[in-house]
């Protein structure tokens, strides 16, 4: 069974980024939580756009995957997880657990430090919200992401199916709790002290820099409660507020492929620094 995971991992990344990707943007043309302010034809051919970007960028730029290296380190007794020699579930289970911990850590230095936060903010400037914004992010916050994890890949030494089912949940988290779909807030009220929501995370993209700067998780909800930059609700009610910075609003900024380029080298950043958190 490992040596088939591994076999078809492409084709098994494609089918659920697929899969995901069109229950929820089905269920978006259905039971839509907001009403779009933008153009959903342009924003999309935008994010979709820049998904291929990054794909083609850091198939050709990165010498090594995430998967290789893990493969590498199982086979050299590298990592936390071979020194201790916890393998089989286990390992898989640590695994998707401690790559969650590090991807929540990453997303809070991203926003607490300005050369960071310049590249962050492309996936903040989206005016509106719906299952591309998950993906939405510049080529150079792509790739540093990508180096950041397979060092800690190695430093962790998880196995390779481990990191396999880690990189399906985190896009389909990514693409499920950045979905513009009506949530039960019953089902929300629960959900969220485990999973990230859709309602939860939303709260992540309002324009106040108290609610950007908190929900940073991208699946697990644990790490939020547990260092306290967890908001229940935004100030505004979760269907009226407005998405995106305030500082960067423009559509030619927002919205056009270029401009998004662009937006990490001009202007200042003077706002939205993660010390600015009021509460």
């Amino acid at each position: 069974m490992e040596s088939v995971i591994l076999k078809y991992e492409a084709q098994i990344r494609l089918a659920a980024f697929i899969g995901i990707f069109a229950i929820m943007a089905i269920t978006e043309i259905f039971k839509p939580y907001r009403k779009l302010t933008q153009s959903k034809l342009k924003r999309w051919r935008t994010n979709l756009t820049l998904v291929v970007t990054n794909t083609v960028l850091a198939k050709f730029i990165l010498p090594v995957t995430a998967v290789f290296v893990a493969q590498q380190c199982q086979a050299n007794d590298i990592g936390i997880l071979n020194y201790l020699n916890i393998g089989g579930s286990l390992n898989i289970l640590l695994t998707v657990i401690a790559l969650d911990f590090f991807i929540w850590l990453q997303h809070v230095v991203v926003h607490a430090v300005p050369m960071f936060w310049r590249l962050h903010r492309v996936h903040h400037t989206d005016l509106d919200y719906d299952v591309t914004t998950g993906a939405r992010f510049h080529p150079i916050e792509i790739l540093m992401s990508m180096m950041v994890k397979i060092g800690v890949i190695s430093f962790l030494g998880p196995s390779a199916e481990g990191v396999i089912l880690f990189e399906v949940i985190l896009n389909g988290s990514a693409m499920f709790n950045h979905s513009n779909i009506q949530f039960p807030k019953w089902v929300d009220k629960w959900l969220r002290y485990i999973l990230v929501t859709p309602n939860m995370h939303r709260i992540h993209h309002c324009v106040g820099e108290n609610e950007t700067n908190s929900n940073f998780g991208f699946c697990l909800a644990w790490w939020d409660l547990i260092f306290d930059t967890h908001m229940w609700n935004a100030k505004q009610p979760d269907d009226k507020f407005v998405i995106g910075l305030d500082t960067i609003r423009d559509p030619k900024d927002c919205v056009n492929y270029w401009g998004l380029f662009k937006t990490p080298f001009v202007g200042k950043v003077t706002a939205y620094s993660l010390n600015r958190r009021k509460f």
